[in-house]
């Protein structure tokens, strides 16, 4: 049910004393009443957290993990090129400014939610000419057929906190906004490590051109020995063939690095909020040394350092407030009014006391019957909370596993290496020996040809795992949060 304002003439001292009384008594009853809250209690849903990593046994920690730690975690490649273009990503990338945007968003949210903890004041003022139709019902004798009507009028209107809704709506936003925060972080994490990622690629890419340039300049060298060789009677035409097949082969994969360098490098360029038409990066002479593993820390403190979960976290305590707020909607709605001003017919008396009024009450909503959608939005919002729940704890076991996934890789691709640089030196021997028999004499240059693609293949394949550690230790440190941590979340008050 609603009632009507409780209105009051000046005229009538008596009725405005127990008016007055009246609807002071209401608001003090309902001001006792703000402050309850019918929301539950939120807790952080369990995860299971495993004691230690299984992966980090022989593991030691590299000497700059400290500052990786505390943000640009990209300077463990000790690499001046990429500290540039991560800093560049920092300023110019579009899509980490959108995720900037949201959050701003957010926070303004928030200031809008809060704004219904206050009394809304509005004031207006109107000044008018009427002509009202002679023919009219219920005309007087004296009533004027043209008169003038000015008003100035202020409205206060306030809802009391009863049940605590505008303070769970305010949290709401402020959850809302911690969980954008968290994505931005998410963004902005994602978006450094792909930059590294894509570098370390090209850089990689780079050493591979050089490989095959300098292979090209060798098998350059052969063709003529064998060119030489034909020509003095020393070698058949097949030796020239094989060795003009080998020749324009590298040549072909060369052409091929060359192409898939420019996709790299025009991903860089739009990472770095540049077109990629106008950016080069100039190729390197050497790519960056692999760095030692960082330092990975106890698991528990995966939970404080990974955005992605700190967004899922927040996400859970928002759905839990969600829950409240439609419990609210049983109770009912409570809303203060007043309303004062000036009235009158002529201009000259429009300020004076008779022509004061004022209107003061209270209003009481409730909701009498609704064929269920309260308790089915309830349901939902349990419902939703449970889906977070699930999300959250699904994004914990994601992380462990993302953590283990770059660890073991790292531990393989170090001992693969290590067996690789052997294959890479028995190759080199075994081509050299190859080359030397073949000018003796005692061998063909189909011998020749077998050790030099023995050679570039194993040559080709280090340089690769030397990439894929670069990359996994980039995927390790994203596993690992990059440096960021719960309490650097941007406030959002």
């Amino acid at each position: 049910m609603k009632p009507n304002w409780t209105t009051v003439r000046l005229s009538r001292q008596t009725e405005t004393r127990i008016s007055s009384a009246a609807f002071a008594g209401l608001c003090l009853g309902l001001f006792l009443l703000d402050g309850c809250s019918v929301g539950p209690k939120y807790s952080k849903p369990a995860t299971q957290t495993p004691t230690a990593y299984k992966e980090t046994g022989t593991w030691k920690p590299a000497e700059p993990s400290d500052d990786v730690r505390k943000g640009k975690w990209w300077t463990i490649f000790q690499d001046p090129e990429l500290n540039t273009l991560e800093d560049q990503l920092t300023v110019s990338n579009q899509t980490l400014r959108a995720a900037a945007d949201r959050f701003q968003e957010a926070r303004d949210a928030v200031r809008i939610s809060r704004s219904e903890q206050f009394p809304l004041v509005t004031v207006n003022a109107s000044a008018t000419r009427q002509r009202q139709s002679n023919d009219r019902a219920l005309k007087g004798a004296t009533s004027p057929t043209y008169y003038s009507d000015y008003i100035l009028a202020g409205d206060v209107s306030y809802e009391p906190d009863v049940w605590g809704r505008v303070r769970m709506v305010v949290q709401s936003s402020r959850v809302q906004a911690q969980a954008t925060a968290a994505d931005l972080e998410t963004v902005s994490l994602s978006l450094h490590a792909e930059l590294a990622l894509d570098y370390l690629t090209l850089r990689g890419l780079d050493a591979q051109k050089q490989l095959f340039d300098s292979n090209v300049t060798a098998f350059e060298r052969a063709l003529e020995l064998t060119q030489s060789r034909f020509q003095g009677g020393l070698a058949s035409r097949e030796d020239v063939d094989l060795a003009t097949t080998e020749l324009e082969q590298t040549r072909a994969q060369d052409i091929d690095i060359t192409s898939a360098r420019d996709q790299f490098e025009h991903a860089v360029a739009v990472l770095v909020g540049q077109p990629a038409s106008i950016f080069h990066l100039p190729p390197v002479d050497q790519m960056p040394a692999a760095p030692p593993i960082p330092a990975t820390g106890l698991p528990s403190e995966l939970l404080e350092r990974r955005p992605d979960i700190a967004s899922a976290e927040r996400r859970v305590a928002l759905a839990n407030v969600q829950i409240g707020l439609a419990r609210e909607a049983y109770f009912p709605t409570f809303l203060l009014g007043l309303a004062a001003g000036f009235e009158s017919g002529k201009f000259t008396s429009w300020l004076t006391g008779p022509s004061t009024l004022w209107t003061v009450g209270a209003t009481a909503l409730e909701t009498a019957y609704d064929a269920g959608r309260r308790r089915a939005i309830s349901d939902q919002t349990k419902a939703s909370y449970d889906e977070m729940a699930a999300d959250y704890q699904q994004t914990v076991l994601s992380a462990f596993q993302e953590v283990e996934d770059s660890l073991s890789d790292l531990r393989v691709l170090e001992e693969e290496s290590k067996t690789q640089d052997a294959a890479v030196a028995a190759a080199n021997r075994s081509l050299e020996q190859a080359t030397n028999r073949y000018k003796g004499g005692l061998e063909n240059y189909l011998t020749v040809i077998t050790a030099q693609s023995a050679a570039l293949s194993n040559q080709r394949t280090a340089v690769s795992l030397l990439t894929r550690r670069m990359t996994s230790t980039v995927l390790l440190v994203k596993a690992l949060g990059g440096g960021w941590d719960v309490s650097k979340l941007a406030p959002v008050d």
